[in-house]
């Protein structure tokens, strides 16, 4: 099996064993404190309170972990998404040279499906300040994607579902990012 196949199928199934039940002590925190938090409240409180077994007495550890699982399941439902997007890019060689670029931005080990692993490995080591470097990576590559990397050009003017998909991302990673906050605090 490819090492990079054999490790994605590793961070996932370590994420859901650690959505079973969080073996660290950690902070009990109430959901809205963290979602005041975030640039959209609501969205927030949405996500966090769709936690399997919900959010009463969620530690900031199995929220953290929830919310990475999520932001990882999306991020590779996004790469199906743009890959979808370049075979039905037919001959628009702008389209598929844009969602060409969002692949590598998105997928792969560079891009932000490798940064949300390295983001899940930094939390498991309890390396919040890292979670926060590798989480701001997510988001930096999704922007990329969506307005493109040089603020001088226009962004790719995209009407499929790919920016909605990726402000989603964003959306959840600012969740990930509040949170590694409250934990660098313990």
């Amino acid at each position: 099996m490819d090492p990079w196949k054999a490790s994605l199928i590793s961070c996932l199934l370590l994420t859901f064993l650690l959505f079973a039940e969080s073996t660290s002590t950690s902070k009990v925190l109430d959901v809205n404190i963290i979602c005041k938090e975030v640039e959209n409240p609501s969205f927030c409180s949405k996500i966090l309170n769709s936690k399997p077994g919900g959010t009463k007495g969620a530690d900031l550890v199995s929220l953290g972990n929830y919310t990475i699982g999520v932001v990882f399941g999306n991020i590779t439902n996004t790469i199906k998404l743009i890959k979808s997007l370049i075979a039905h890019s037919g001959k628009d060689p702008k389209a598929k040279s844009h969602y060409k670029e969002c692949l590598s931005l998105i997928g792969g080990e560079s891009g932000s499906l490798g940064e949300i692993i390295d983001t899940q490995k930094r939390f498991e080591a309890r390396d919040y300040y890292g979670v926060s470097t590798s989480a701001s990576s997510v988001i930096a590559n999704i922007e990329y994607c969506i307005s493109g990397e040089d603020p001088e050009d226009p962004p790719y003017p995209d009407k499929s579902n790919l920016p909605r998909y990726a402000r989603f991302i964003e959306q959840v990673v600012d969740i990930i990012l509040v949170i590694s906050i409250f934990l660098k605090q313990e």
